[in-house]
This record gives structure tokens, sequence and C-alpha cells, in this order.
């Protein structure tokens, strides 16, 4: 075991076990790194990298069903610092929001008093980071405002509410799962409640299709597919073919717009949402394990499932490689028919029994690279994915999956086959997008390395065994166990075995098998040893098989201490050891008494027959130890005197025997072979006192005391110092001070006294008694009670064991399976995390101030004034107290070997050192920014040198585009060529004449008319459109580019635009090449998302790029007020001084000088007089706030880059030095 610095003070935790059903939901894991869950009425936090639990959340008075991180979608500085906030629910439907790091509650929320189904923050963070959406049953959403528990709106529908899913492209989309079906709002706003009751569509479970039992072969899936093609419908079903809607989930795809999951327990349906369409379906053979829940990844198309059995699966979309870009081009014969998801990883399933089953999966939001699997039972089991590269022939050609490739960028930047790299840092840095599907001869060519992926458990964190439990805490601390001492907790468990706590740090330190049966109780001998006691279930004669251990710690050897005895007796009631830790008292059922000796296991005394049975025994404090050590030191001393007095001239062979002889001694003194005198007294079954006396091997009966009339039966007693207490069946406290000889009865009403014991510490008078219904802790000085705690009252447990831990803190098991630690005063409470310590320190900038965390990370992304980089904040000016720079530097030290290598290396561009830096923070938009920032900067410095040879740019490009999770951030070609492929898909789907229509109008868009033909000339000719679809499709063929004909085709879509038929004006006016006015028109009527679809897959990259800048004015506007989605619009438009203007004018000082000195490294601004004015600006008001965060060097280095504007800054930041030299 570590040795640890004596940490008296033991931080009040809650040690936990086994989760009650209810918390089956309730997980998840922040942007911020950690692990939240909830395990009965208490919320667990965890390290995700050290697998240790940071805090214990403790305010709930039912348990929690739901937990959910808030958002990091926001820039964040000193008025709105990097701060840990959750959200949990529970199941009388209030929601606290904590402030996680001091264990505080911000504010409580409740409106109806049953559980909350879901919540979620919300996402789109520019107007305010403190709303959040809840469902509170059966029907209401309501929005809250989370920092100060005011209700925004409420709003009710017809069904009852499951759960829903935000759209995460657009924030004004949500779906709600109800009992019935699935309802879309498209209304949604944090300033007021959606007008409409949303958009009812009705899912037809795939379970009662005839087909469904074809699904088990491969070759079947695809027939029972086409068959199941209509899951969804506006009409309501009939009943006899709908099932319960046995829909386990429904979540949007963070990886591409407009697509949806559904998750059933036998396969997950991949919705269209454009045309209301299965386009994948994901079935699991007839053997295989049900599905319980699926989260979808954002920087990858894939899907982490998990399944019944405890195994996580990871299955990644297959790239379809069949569409080439070509307009009006016969489509494959045979293209890809639907999204196909392939699976790459599994875990190891767990064991599952009746109470041991997996309960929720969360996934690293972050990196996308990790899963965690809560168990049933309290387990935190975390997998990794690790990616391994393999030789490109040795790949098995029967394998049905296409191959994963390596990305050819490791943090946003292409980077050679030397530079150091760290693939698993993150999903998208692990296997390459959709978009690098090339051909087959750039395979041959190119770079491209295929990837296996696979999962390794990285931690894991084991709960408590289900109770009951018996406790006791190791002897107390003293002067002189001091270097020795470790508080450490015994728990003995229902299965038999004694699990060994280390309570500084709350790990489990041993887990030892030592009986068959439950334990029944612990009693320690030394700091290191220990007795316990198992009874097994009685016979029909009432007799049990006792089973007594005497166990060393340090080598987990354990002996039976009453050798062959134990089989078919009374069961043994209690043990109890003397002071001195010489004697030990067995107490039986109906069966006298037995005295042992511990130091040789012997057995001193067995009572006789007649001998009274004890009902309660207590040792006395008191004893002759003192007396008869100094009698033997005299001894020893006149013996010594002796020897030296006679032989003056012994040789000194013989001298060096002596003190060998005398060494000897004192040993066998450590071992105390002094037998001291102690006495002990009990109760009988009359109430009696006993009082008797053992010494050596002989026990002698000394004195008996009548018993008290006002007291009942006596059931435990305890004794310290003068005061002796006894406990009675009905509650009564009986307090003798022999000394004075007087005696005090308390009735305290609260049924039988099951345990009374005294506070550790010379002169600590304190008395913690223990009952059916709860505890209490009382002064026995003043006869007063300090504290109470009783169950149902103000805590929903009941308690099952108590113990001291040190002279002011009690430890409590209780039976929701915890053990708790809790001050005098018994409130269960949450401690501060900066107070605890950790084994292991755990990379966690949100846990430090504001001011040091901002200034950890500006140390980390620049630094430029050494000629080295380095990790040591120690020797840099930087104006805090040493402790908080001890602090830094421990986080600095947590981070991983890797990650510090990558910091260290001087060819690690700065562009990623900025990602990096926003991934190992958990910041969001930091995170977005510099992805998009770091792409489109360095395909700028691609285009640049190379005009004559385009060929070679466009090729890099082609096999390296920025993914399609960022939508219409995406470069043109890219964007075109995947609306392409989802037509195609969509085509091939199609099943009734809506969705017919809806793909001919794709089509129409996107300038593939041939094909749009051929759809239109397939309308039936009873159908009531068929005229007009024949009409329309002989337009599209005949349509030339002759003036009369484009005036009069213009002149009528501009009617149609202003008759209320935009969409109809709109195709007309892409017929005729006029698309540019067709984007203008959709901005006039408010349709800008869908402008802007239009503008990237038909219009040239400046009319493309005018179209965009107007949607981005828009958007800074301040009713709609997403600037932060201008600014990444403005950067994949390759506007560059214009985003680091914004971000200057919305005070996003670091981020905008950051940005200003990777625009300068890549050549991207211009230089003139305006662009260095703005540049100064910038680097000035940077040199500010670091100034601020008290991070000198920083600030210097920036003022003196900011020219005129920071001179005067520079002499402000110099000064102090100089005063200082001239004291």
């Amino acid at each position: 075991m570590q040795r640890f610095t004596v940490n008296i003070k033991l931080p009040a935790r809650t040690l936990t076990g086994a989760l009650s059903p209810p918390n089956r939901g309730a997980a998840d894991w922040g942007w911020q790194g950690l692990i939240a869950y909830g395990c009965h009425s208490l919320v667990l936090i965890v390290d995700a990298n050290t697998a240790q639990t940071l805090q214990v959340l403790e305010r709930h008075k039912a348990s929690v069903v739901k937990v959910k991180w808030a958002k990091e979608n926001y820039h964040h500085n000193i008025g709105s610092p990097y701060s840990l906030r959750l959200a949990s629910a529970d199941v009388t439907g209030k929601i606290i929001v904590w402030d996680v790091a001091t264990g505080t509650a911000r504010c409580e929320i409740q409106e109806h008093a049953k559980p909350i189904q879901d919540m979620q923050w919300l996402w789109n963070q520019d107007a305010s980071r403190d709303l959040l959406l809840a469902v509170h049953p059966p029907n209401y959403i309501v929005l809250w405002n989370a920092d100060t528990g005011t209700k925004l709106w409420k709003k009710s529908y017809a069904e009852n509410i499951l759960s829903f899913s935000f759209d995460p492209f657009d924030p004004s989309h949500l779906a709600l799962l109800t009992s019935e079906g699935i309802v879309f709002i498209s209304d949604f706003s944090p300033s007021k409640a959606p007008a409409s009751s949303g958009k009812k569509v009705y899912i037809s479970s795939p379970h009662s299709s005839p087909s469904h039992n074809k699904l088990a072969a491969a070759t079947g899936a695809k027939k029972a597919l086409d068959k199941v093609k209509i899951l969804i419908s506006n009409e309501k079903p009939s009943a006899e073919s709908v099932t319960l809607n046995d829909c386990l989930q429904l979540s949007y795809l963070p990886s591409k717009r407009n697509y949806m999951l559904l998750l059933y327990p036998r396969e997950i349906l991949i919705l269209d949402l454009e045309v209301n369409q299965t386009v994948g379906v994901i079935a699991i053979e007839r053997t295989g394990v049900p599905f319980l829940q699926v989260i979808p990844c954002f920087q990858r198309d894939g899907l982490f499932c998990l399944h019944e059995n405890g195994c996580i699966t990871l299955r990644v979309r297959r790239s379809s490689c069949s569409i080439t870009g070509t307009p009006n081009e016969e489509p494959d014969p045979d293209p890809v028919q639907e999204l196909i998801y392939d699976l790459r990883s599994q875990c190891d399933a767990i064991r599952v029994t009746k109470t041991v089953r997996p309960f929720s999966m969360v996934c690293c939001p972050v990196n996308e690279n990790s899963a965690a699997l809560i168990v049933s039972d309290g387990r935190v089991m975390i997998w990794e994915l690790k990616s391994s590269i393999s030789g490109r022939n040795v790949r098995n050609s029967s394998s049905s999956a296409s191959p994963l490739y390596s990305p050819v960028s490791f943090c946003g930047i292409p980077v050679g086959a030397f530079q150091n790299k760290l693939p698993d840092l993150s999903l998208d840095n692990m296997i390459a997008g959709q978009g690098t599907n090339a051909g087959e001869e750039q395979l041959k060519s190119s770079f491209l390395q295929e990837v296996h992926l696979k999962f390794l458990l990285t931690g894991l964190l084991s709960g408590l065994p289900l109770p009951p439990f018996a406790i006791r805490m190791c002897p107390p601390l003293t002067t002189k166990n001091i270097k020795q001492y470790e508080p450490i907790l015994a728990v003995g468990t229902s299965n038999g075995s004694v699990l060994v706590f280390h309570l500084t740090s709350g790990l489990l330190h041993k887990e030892l098998s030592i009986h068959s049966c439950e334990v029944k109780g612990i009693e320690w001998i030394s700091l290191t040893g220990f007795i316990s006691f198992a009874t097994s279930t009685p016979n029909n004669l009432g007799l049990v098989r006792n089973e007594l251990q005497l166990v060393d710690l340090p080598t987990g050897r354990s002996i039976a201490f009453r050798g062959e005895r134990g089989n078919d007796e009374p069961a043994i009631e209690m043990i109890k050891v003397s002071h001195l830790k010489q004697y030990l008292a067995v107490v039986f059922k109906d069966k006298p008494l037995e005295i042992w000796d511990v130091r040789t296991c012997t057995l001193l005394r067995e009572m006789s027959k007649n001998f009274p049975t004890a009902t309660a025994l207590e040792w006395s404090p008191s004893h002759n130890l003192k007396s008869l050590r100094k009698k033997q030191l005299a001894a020893r001393e006149a013996m010594a005197r002796q020897t030296v007095a006679s032989d003056t001239e012994v040789s000194s062979v013989e001298s060096s025997v002596i003190s060998l002889l005398q060494e000897a001694e004192s040993k066998s003194e450590l071992s105390q072979n002094i037998s001291a005198r102690e006495h002990f007294v009990f109760t009988g079954a009359d109430g009696q006192v006993y009082h008797l006396t053992v010494e050596g091997n002989s026990v002698k009966d000394s004195a008996r005391i009548p018993p008290d009339g006002s007291m009942g039966s006596i059931t435990c007693i305890a004794w310290k110092g003068d005061i002796l207490v006894l406990g009675d069946v009905d509650g009564n406290l009986n307090f003798w001070d022999l000394k004075a000889r007087v005696s005090r009865g308390i009735p305290t009403h609260r049924s039988w006294v099951r345990k009374i014991r005294f506070a550790p510490g010379k002169g600590n008078q304190k008395l913690l008694a223990m009952y059916n219904d709860g505890a209490e802790i009382w002064d026995s000085k003043e006869v007063q009670m300090v504290s109470s705690l009783r169950s149902g009252r103000n805590v929903n447990f009941r308690i099952l064991d108590v113990d001291w831990c040190t002279s002011d803190k009690v430890v409590l098991a209780s039976d929701d399976g915890c053990i708790r630690v809790l001050d005098l005063s018994m409130k269960p409470s949450c401690f501060r995390m900066d107070e605890q310590d950790l084994i292991e320190p755990a990379w966690c900038p949100y846990l430090l101030v504001p001011r040091a965390s901002l200034a950890l990370k500006a140390f980390l992304l620049h630094q430029p004034w050494n000629e080295k980089y380095s990790l040591d904040i120690i020797n840099i000016d930087y104006l805090e107290n040493e402790n908080i720079k001890n602090l830094l530097q421990e986080q600095l030290n947590s981070l991983s070997n890797d990650i510090k290598k990558l910091f260290l290396d001087p060819d690690f561009t700065f562009l990623q050192r900025c990602l990096l830096v926003a991934r190992l923070y958990g910041d969001e938009s930091e995170l977005h920014f510099w992805t998009i920032a770091a792409h489109y900067l360095h395909s700028l410095s691609q285009e640049k040198p190379a005009k004559p040879t385009d060929a070679a740019i466009l090729q890099e490009q082609l096999v390296n585009p920025l993914d399609i999770c960022y939508d219409i951030l995406c470069e043109n070609y890219y964007f075109q060529k995947f609306q392409l492929e989802r037509v195609n898909l969509q085509e091939v789907k199609r099943s009734t004449y809506d969705h017919t229509r809806k793909c001919a109008d794709q089509l129409l868009l996107l300038g593939q008319t041939d094909r749009a033909v051929q759809l239109l000339l397939e309308t039936s000719s009873e159908n009531a459109h068929y005229y007009c679809d024949s009409l329309k499709a002989c337009l599209v063929t005949t349509v030339t580019s002759s003036g009369p004909s484009q005036s009069t085709i213009k002149l009528v879509a501009t009617n149609m635009i202003a008759n209320g038929k935009l969409a109809e004006g709109v195709q007309l006016l892409c017929l005729i090449d006029k698309a540019a006015d067709a984007c203008r028109y959709l901005q006039t009527y408010g349709e800008w998302n869908r402008a802007a679809w239009l503008a990237k897959v038909r219009l040239n990259s400046e009319e493309c790029a005018d179209v965009l800048k107007r949607w981005v004015d828009h958007l800074c506007s301040p009713q709609v007020n997403q600037k932060s989605k201008a600014i990444l619009v403005l950067l994949s438009l390759g506007c560059f001084t214009k985003v680091a203007e914004m971000l200057h004018s919305m005070r996003y000082f670091d981020r905008a000088a950051l940005f200003v000195e990777a625009c300068l490294k890549y050549g991207a601004f211009e230089v003139n007089d305006d662009t260095n004015k703005l540049i100064h600006a910038v680097y000035a008001d940077y040199a500010r706030s670091l100034k601020l965060l008290g991070f000198k060097q920083g600030a210097i280095l920036f003022a003196s880059k900011a020219g005129e504007t920071g001179k005067e800054l520079l002499t402000e930041l110099k000064q102090p030095k100089e005063e200082v030299t001239q004291e």
C-alpha cells in the first residue's frame, strides 16, 4: 500500500454500491471529460482517464433518473469561465443544477411530482448558456433557465412524451418520441413556446410486418426491407397492424444533416427525413444479442451500440464509391441500395445475472474514441478504441467490409510519415472521413494506410457488493502509531468476503475471501490484523456453523481462530477484543461465553453450563500494564547493573552476547509477553451486571451489581474512562459515572438500542448510538444529544451498522448499498473537489480557479518567448502565489506522455496546438472553430504557390475534404457529390408518388434533368397530377436558352413566387440557370438554409460566396444572434480578415489574437494599413487580457507585437520590475 503523509482529517465521502432500477438511463459523459451517473439518490462524478471517483453529490431525496452535463459551446473568458455544471433529475420530478466542484446546488426546479422523462441543455449557446429543456410527464415540455430556476415557457402535447432529440444542424428543430409516433417541431425557440403542435408521423413497428421473421438471413433481410418500406406514415395505422410502439430511442445523426435513427431491440433503422423513408437497416440475426442503446458519432458516420450482454460494438458506414459526379449520366446498373454500417470493433461482454445487467453506455463527446459502460452492480468499465495500421497485402479478401483508412491529416493538418502524431487522439484522427473514398488507382499511388480498430479496457471502477454489511474502523490514531497509521475500514459482506478500504482515497485496498457465509462482525487486533466471524443459516435445530478467522492484512493469510470448533453449535452473537488486544470474548446465543488469548490462539476459559448467558459485554479501559512495565524495567536495570559490576573485563564476544540477550528481551516486551490484568463487564438476561477479571490464563469472577429497575433487557454497553453507558430494548440509555457513583437514565423513545460506541481520542466523551430507525450522537459529559439521524424523516435509507472513523467523523453503512463518512452533524453532504487527495492526479482544468485555468491555456498555446518548448510553469514569470503555480504544474504533469511529447515537438504546428488544447479543455466552440480554420488556412496555403498545376491541388483536396458533418461549411464539390449520392439513394427507395415527386424536384434543383424527366414520366394516368407532370417533363426537355422562352419562364416563376408557390418558382428559375435569382428569392422569403444549400450545389464560387455572405449578415442580426455560426461560414469562404474583425468586435480577444497569428504564418492577410491597424488592436487587447490573468511574459510578448498601440502597455508592464531593482 502506498505510504501517505498522515492526513488526520479524513474527507467526508460516500462509498457506493449497486444501482437501483430507476438509475438505468441516468448517465452522461460531458465535454468537460468527466462521467456522471446516478446511484440511488446520489450522483457520482468519475474521471474517465484515471477511473477515480472525484465527487459524490447528495441532495436528492429519491432515485436519480437523468443526469446531463452543461454544454461548452461558447467562448470562455474570465466572465464566463470553465466551470462544471450538471443537471440531475429524480423520480419525484425535482431537477437540481449543481456546481460540481464545490458540491453545491445552484438551483432547484420542481414542476410536477412525476419522474422526468428526458432533459437536455440547448446546444446553441450564443443567446444564453443556461437553458435546459425537460419533459415533465405525461405530456409537457418546459424550458427552464437553469441558473435562476425560472420557467420560460411550458407546452403540452396530445400524447405522452417518452424522449426527445434536438436537430444538431438546426436549433429550431426538435423531434419528440411519443407513445404513438414521432412529433416534429420546426419552430422551437428559447424566447417563446412553439406555436404549432408539430407535425405528427406514425411509426408502424417493423415487427408488425409479416416479413419480419425473414430478417434472420442476410439475403432475407434485403427482401424484408423492401416490404417494410414505409415505416413512417402520416395516417394513423390500423389497430391490428400496430403492436405497442417498442421504439427504444430516437436520435438525429450528428454526422450528416436530416438523418435520424430509430432503435428497436432487434434493429436500428436509419431514416432520411427529406423523404421520411428508411434508407438503412442494421438487423441482428435471430441468435444475436438485442440492442439496448445506440450513440451516433459526430466526427465520422459511426454508431456505438450497447447490447443486452454488455457488449459495446462500433459500426462505421461503408463508403460508397458507386457514384461519379458527372451530370446526366446513367446511374450504375446496381448502385449501393442502402446505407450499410459494418461492424468494426466489439468489446467483451459481461456475465449477466438476475442482479447484474448493463444499465447504460456513454461515449466521450470530445474525442468519440472511448465509451463507458455502467453496470447495475455499480461497476463502471471504460473501453478505449485503439487503432493499428496493417500492411496492405495482409488484408484478407473474404471480409465483406471495405477497408478503413487512416486519415492523411493529424489535428487538422496533413502530416508526413515521420512526424510525431498520436492517431488514437480522437475518432477523426483514427479513421479517414467519407470523403476519402478514392479510386483503386489512387490507392496504389497514394499514402492511405489501412486501419483496424479494437477496444481496450483502460479503466474499471467497482462498487460495494449488495448489503447487509458489517463495518469496523481500524484502531484510532495515537502519538505512538502516527508513523505507520493508515485509516482503513474493514467491511464484511453477505457473501463472506471482507473488503478493506483506504479512507483517504476511498479506494478498495484489498478484497479478502475469508468466509463461506455472511460476515456478522469484525474486530481489529492491531493496525494490520483483525478477527472476523460469520455464521451460516440455522438448521432445523437452530444450530449453525460458526467461522472465526484471524487475518493478517499485509500477507492476506488467515487462520481458523477456534481450530476445529464451530460445527453445529449455537450462533456467535458477538466478539469483543480487550483494550490491550490481549484477550477475546466470544458470546454465543444459547451457550456460555468463551475467553481466548489472542496472541497464542488458545482458549483460556469456557464458562460452565450454569453460567448466565450474556446479552451485552464490554471490556474495561483500565488495566495494570503501566505498573507491570515499571516493575519489569526496574528488574532489568538491576540485572544490568549487576552484570557490569561483576565482570568489568569481559571479552568483547561476551558483551555482544549480552546485548543480544537484552535486545531479545526488549523485543519480547514489544510483543507483550507480559500478561496484564484486564476486566470486562457483561449483563445477564435478568439485567444483572457481572464484573470479571482476566490475568495471564486465569479468569476470576469479582463482583455483581443488581439490575436497574427502570431499564428493560440490556442490549449493549460502552465504557470509557469513568463513564459506563448501558442501552436497552426500549431505547433507554443509562449513564453511570463510576467515580461519583451516580447513574442517570435517559429515555430516547427510539426503540431498541442496537449498538453504542465511544469516540476515540483522550477525553473525548462523545457517544454514537444506533437504533432500528437511525442513529444519534450524545455527549456523555453533558448527557445531551449532539445530533440525530432518522430514516424516513431526514434520510431515505435505513442504517445497518455504525462506527467512529476519527474523533470527529462517523461511518454509517446503509441499506441503499452505500457507506458514508459523515461529520458530527450526520448531515449527508458533498465535499469540495479541491480538498480531497487523489492517488493519481487527474487532468481537469475545470477544477482550477478561472484565472488559473485560462492562464494554463495561454501557457500551453504559445511559448515563443522560449527558444525551446517546455512544460515547466514553475520558472515562468507568472504573478500568482506558489500554491496556484503548483496546482498548474500538477495539471501539466498529469497529461499523458504522448500529449506531452506533442507539445514539446517543435514541428507540431501552431494550428495543431490550438486544436489539441481545444480538445484537452473540451471546449466545443473552439474545437469547431479551429478545425475549420486549420482546414481552410491549410488549403489556402496549398493553392498559393502552384497556380499552373491545378490538378495536383484538386487531387489533394479530393483526398482530404472537410467531413460532411460540417454540412454547409464543406467544400462545394464535395457537398454536391454528397447531395447526389443522397438523391440516388432516395430514388432507389421510393415507394409512393409523393416520394417520386420529391426526388424529381431535388434532381431538377441539382441539375440532373434527364433523370428528373424519367421520374416525371413514371406518373400513372390515374393520378390527378398526371397531366401536370407530363407537361413538366416536356418543358424540362425543351428548355432552350433562346431569349423569349427564358424571359417567359422567368416571368411565370416570379408570378408563382409572388403568389406563394415558392418551391415551384425556384425550380423554374433553376431550369433556366438563374439559380442566383432563385437563392435571392429564397432568402427574401426567409428560407435561408435552403438558399445556402442551393447556392452550394448550383452556383460558381463567386456567386455562391455572395449568397452566403448575405446569410452571414442575417445570422449576425440581433434577432437571430448566431454569430458563432456566421464566423464559421466566413471561415469556409476564406474571408479571414472579416473573421478577425468579428472576433475582435465580439471581444473574443484570445481567439482573435491566435487566429491573426495563424493567418500571418500562412500569409492569409493582405498586408496594408487597415490590416496592420487591426492586427495591432487585436494584439494589444490580448496583451491586456493576459495581464489581467497575471501572465506577464505572454502579455509583454503580445504588447511588443502590437506596434504603436502596445507601447504604453509595454512600458507599464516593464515598470514594476525597475521599481523592484531600485529598492
